[in-house]
């Protein structure tokens, strides 16, 4: 481990600071260990080595915050893919459920995706719109994707400009009318607009030709909807977001990868220097389509959960870094979408719900595989926080917004859907035995308290 930043070289001086953080265990850039992090207006000014008292910068009201022997410093996570729904299906989500949930799972900031909201996120008075209904409501910071579907290409650069992350787009049908996909011609046609001024194509890489010819999903057999959302569909998508990358030489970042086959032809297309970056997810991951019952909606999602084969290729790309960063995909619904009496997969909203739990589960799995915490806090801190370009977070760093969550690794629990903060307490998890808990989150140096908002608006820049 290399040294830590001290006060002095953190340029403290003599001035005051808010809070004063000792962990026995931090998770820091150069490596795991001991520290102080020393916090004034809601960020980080100094990170100091075991025994480096910073308590010379310390006031009669400086709050002095322990993390004992048994739990870890992290930074805060950075989940840049959530359907919060809000306005216009509020009844699914809503920021103040999601933002509530998403700290209690160690999340201090989300980036909320553009659909499934009414209006879309697909021009900028629809962005204005839903940054004032996520203000008053904001647990955790909160930034915003925009939209491309056909029709909208010269609202990207004005989104853009209004501070979006960036824009998402689909291959195939999204689900919702409203939100329609593109075809790889206005994919192609839409990343060269976008690299024209460096911004990110976000894909929801299904396609539709492939799609076209599989059987229809209908009824209550697993097998029957895995057989209707091919891993083929996937690795025909994504060899068409190289293409429009490699073309265009815009920024492109695949969604929720669940098929382990395409693999090698990102890693080929990230050796030629294609600027291509991936995403999975914590259910691709955890759980297999072996072990899902029929009937199972709460496990419906697109692209479908695969084989265990897969599952454990998706993990290997993780560790050779194929993969970039693992964020939750968190698509909620109320309980009659997914149709849990008839267990109708064809006909079920399709979407995992998990935004309060991704770090116990993805650490559970992690452990089981001998991977580091701070391997798996990266995939879902600093390694998101870059692929969007979120500046000051996912590290613990001077300069950097000071965003903590504290983790008791070792401890295990049962995991219930009645007990989490999502709107619609529905988890494919539900009963479920982990590893790890989140006890404590705190934003901007301020503890989370679950009863007084105080996220911010964040502004891509």
């Amino acid at each position: 481990m290399s040294t830590p930043t001290t006060a002095t070289d953190a340029g403290t001086g003599t001035e005051a600071v808010d809070l004063i953080i000792r962990a026995r265990r931090a998770i820091l850039p150069a490596g795991v260990g001991p520290a102080e992090v020393a916090v004034r207006d809601g960020v980080i000014v100094a990170v100091a080595a075991d025994g480096e008292d910073l308590a010379a910068t310390a006031s009669a009201d400086t709050r002095i915050v322990e993390v004992d022997d048994t739990r870890v410093l992290l930074p805060g996570l950075v989940d840049t893919h959530v359907h919060v729904n809000d306005p216009g299906r509020s009844e699914w989500e809503g920021f103040a459920s999601a933002t509530r949930a998403a700290a209690a799972g160690g999340v201090t900031t989300i980036v909320d995706m553009p659909l499934n909201s009414l209006p879309p996120t697909v021009d900028v008075a629809a962005l204005e719109t839903k940054r004032d209904v996520a203000g008053p409501k904001a647990f955790v910071d909160v930034g915003f994707w925009g939209g491309a579907i056909p029709g909208n290409r010269d609202d990207l650069r004005p989104l853009h400009d209004a501070g979006v992350y960036g824009f998402k787009c689909f291959l195939e049908d999204s689900g919702v009318e409203e939100f329609p996909p593109l075809t790889p011609a206005e994919m192609t046609a839409d990343l060269a607009e976008i690299a024209s001024f460096d911004g990110l194509l976000i894909v929801h890489a299904e396609d539709h030709g492939v799609m076209a010819t599989a059987p229809t999903a209908h009824g209550q057999k697993f097998a029957d909807f895995l057989a209707s959302r091919p891993r083929e569909a996937e690795n025909v998508a994504i060899a068409h977001v190289i293409e429009a990358a490699r073309e265009t030489g815009g920024r492109a970042h695949i969604l929720h990868l669940s098929s382990a086959d395409a693999l090698p032809q990102i890693a080929a297309a990230k050796a030629e220097g294609v600027r291509l970056t991936v995403e999975t997810c914590p259910h691709y991951l955890v759980l297999t389509a072996e072990e899902i019952p029929d009937g199972a909606t709460t496990h419906k999602c697109c692209p479908p959960i695969r084989e265990e084969s897969n599952r454990e290729a998706l993990w290997q790309g993780l560790v050779d870094g194929t993969i970039d960063c693992i964020v939750s995909d968190h698509s909620p619904s109320t309980a009659e979408l997914k149709l849990l009496d008839s267990g109708d997969f064809g006909a079920a909203w399709g979407g995992i719900s998990s935004l309060q739990l991704g770090l116990s589960l993805v650490w559970t799995e992690a452990a089981r595989r001998g991977i580091d915490l701070a391997e798996v806090v990266r995939w879902m801190s600093a390694a998101p926080a870059a692929v969007a370009r979120v500046t000051g977070k996912g590290a613990i760093a001077v300069g950097g917004d000071a965003d903590f969550a504290v983790f008791a690794p070792d401890e295990e629990w049962t995991v219930s859907a009645t007990e989490l903060y999502h709107r619609n307490q529905i988890t494919a998890y539900d009963q479920r035995v982990v590893r790890g808990r989140v006890t404590d989150t705190l934003l901007g140096g301020a503890p989370v308290d679950f009863t007084v908002p105080h996220g911010r608006l964040l502004t891509a820049r």
